[in-house]
């Protein structure tokens, strides 16, 4: 396989994942994601993005309950937070944010699966009562506003993708 078709055959086969082993994610592969999600193009170059990385089994724990939909984390191995930093914006256009933060966070996913790992995407923006609650959990200054929470770990089942192949939403050239 040449590059290209890896690289496509990687976002085709990307899923949500919630079941994983208890095989730790090394430091090295937390890295390389990290490394990923700081990647992501940025309106003007802002970088409006911080990240926390969770290992520790509570915190994990913990952040199933402060969301909802996310009891995937109390088997999750890792969790990474995406943060806004409102402070990295453009006046005016501040909003515009979200889409360097939607990109950060799709090259983790990309990412995860590259490595052979599985993840998924827990929306915190722009649902109030999860942002407030982790802003809480982890003391966070107020520039700083939760965006995403994002489930890690070796996949426990192997899982086929989802095809999203829809032909009736792409139109060439016109409605």
């Amino acid at each position: 396989m040449n590059k290209t078709d890896i690289i496509l055959d990687n976002i085709y086969n990307r899923k949500s994942v919630r079941q994983y082993t208890d095989k730790k994610i090394t430091k090295e592969d937390l890295d390389k994601i990290i490394k990923a999600g700081i990647s992501a193009p940025s309106g003007l170059n802002l970088q409006p993005w911080h990240f926390i990385v969770i290992q520790d089994k509570q915190t994990l724990i913990d952040m199933a309950s402060i969301h909802e939909y996310a009891g995937m984390f109390k088997d999750a191995t890792a969790g990474i937070i995406v943060l806004y930093d409102t402070k990295k914006t453009y006046p005016g256009l501040e909003e515009l944010a979200i889409q360097d933060l939607s990109a950060a966070t799709e090259n983790i996913l990309l990412a995860t699966e590259a490595l052979g790992l599985g993840a998924v995407w827990t929306a915190i923006h722009p649902v109030e009562k999860r942002i407030n609650k982790l802003i809480k959990y982890f003391n966070l200054p107020e520039n700083i506003i939760p965006f995403s929470l994002i489930a890690l770990g070796y996949p426990l089942k192997k899982q086929e993708p989802l095809d999203k192949m829809d032909t009736t939403k792409i139109h060439w050239d016109k409605w």
